[in-house]
């Protein structure tokens, strides 16, 4: 079965462990500087003061003019979610996260280990940890668990039988598909509230009203995508950290200190001498917040310079001044080099060259972030109604 592990409003709670006494006060996390101003996850006694997550915050103080907003720390929620996966990575769970706070593991691999879908659900949350308030759930499709998990009570797993997966997923909210908030509302109008509604009608009608977002959230409606889970590569571990003796803000210092982390990362013997593919810089910043930013190289490369070039411009994103800087290498080529041929084959350098950009694009947003043209009707006279594009399966 797949199963997958949800840990509610993750930023939230990874932002309110330098200020654990707001955890039991109405808070809510802040709106990032420079986006638009919607909160983001709410404790519990927000909640039941009427605050929502997607807020306005003005709308979200007039409701509750004691809320208490808590500075997102970025950098500090990628690192509880690296050290969450590594400990189920270490009990043996091959996991697959899909965002910080939610990752699927298919459980065939750890039955006979823990003794059954149940006990190697308790073995990934007790992995996780309890001070986390994880849930747990498992079914044939990995959207049913992910409904499962949603569904589940703190620290607790629900596993959905065979066969049940449809009859389970119809009295939920809509709110559980991936479909934007104008849609979900577009289709309350029409009298469409459950999941189970949405199942209930025509493919035709809906991928008419709705597109290809809409196609895509009546398939997971009636359970018919998601059977696979792609576990992740092991992340390398390379990072460099210089702290400062006092808050810096000049940008020519911080340029300087960027190459000092480089020259000490690229001079790690970790590395083999392998290219650099994916890197993260995250700072922390005076007043106690974080500042992250990941570049996706388009070409591999390990030269110092060219790093330096790409790197440069992200410190000028900096909202503070800095305290301590951060470089880490995200993904690394698994070659040391370029095997060149005196004459290549016709057609050779462009599939080189494309799949080297599905390794870019996957590095970058992930594996859905790959798609292919699936044919649906082709007998229809629309063009647009003969296809789709969707995420690719392999």
């Amino acid at each position: 079965m797949i199963a997958c592990i949800v840990i509610p409003g993750f930023s939230l709670r990874a932002a309110l462990r330098a200020r654990p006494a707001l955890a039991v006060r109405p808070a809510a996390l802040a709106p990032v500087e420079g986006e638009e101003p919607l909160i983001g996850p709410v404790t519990a006694a927000a909640e039941a003061a009427g605050v929502r997550p997607g807020m306005r915050l003005g709308e979200a103080l007039a409701t509750c003019p004691s809320l208490a907003l808590v500075e997102p720390d970025p950098a500090g929620a990628e690192q509880a979610w690296e050290e969450i996966v590594r400990r189920l990575e270490d009990v043996g769970i091959a996991v697959e996260p899909i965002g910080q706070g939610c990752a699927y593991f298919d459980t065939s691999g750890v039955e006979r280990l823990y003794g059954g879908v149940q006990g190697a659900l308790r073995r990934a949350l007790t992995a996780v940890g309890s001070s986390w308030d994880p849930r747990a759930g498992a079914a044939e499709r990995r959207f049913a668990a992910l409904a499962a998990a949603n569904v589940a009570r703190p620290g607790q797993a629900l596993v959905v039988e065979d066969g049940r997966s449809s009859r389970f997923l119809a009295p939920l909210p809509l709110e559980l598909l991936p479909l934007d908030r104008r849609r979900r509302e577009e289709l309350a109008e029409l009298g469409v509230r459950r999941v189970g509604d949405l199942a209930s009608l025509p493919a035709a009608a809906v991928g008419e009203r709705l597109g290809a977002d809409g196609r895509q959230a009546w398939k997971l409606a009636r359970g018919e995508q998601g059977r696979r889970v792609r576990a992740r590569k092991p992340a390398a571990e390379l990072a460099e950290v210089l702290e400062f003796p006092e808050a810096v803000g000049n940008e020519l210092t911080l340029r300087r200190a960027l190459s000092v982390l480089l020259d000490a990362l690229l001079a790690r013997p970790e590395r083999a001498d392998r290219f650099v593919r994916k890197l993260a810089l995250s700072a922390r910043l005076v007043g106690g917040g974080s500042w992250r930013r990941t570049l996706t190289l388009r070409e591999p490369f390990a030269e110092a310079g060219r790093l330096r070039t790409a790197l440069g411009p992200k410190l000028a994103e900096l909202p503070a001044p800095v305290l301590k800087l951060k470089l880490e290498v995200l993904e690394l080529t698994e070659s040391t080099g370029q095997q060149l041929a005196l004459v290549r084959p016709e057609g050779d350098e462009l599939r080189g060259r494309l799949r080297e950009g599905l390794r870019q694009v996957k590095a970058s947003a992930g594996e859905g972030g790959v798609c292919t043209v699936v044919e649906v009707a082709p007998w229809s006279r629309i063009p647009e109604h003969r296809a789709l594009l969707v995420a690719r399966d392999e």
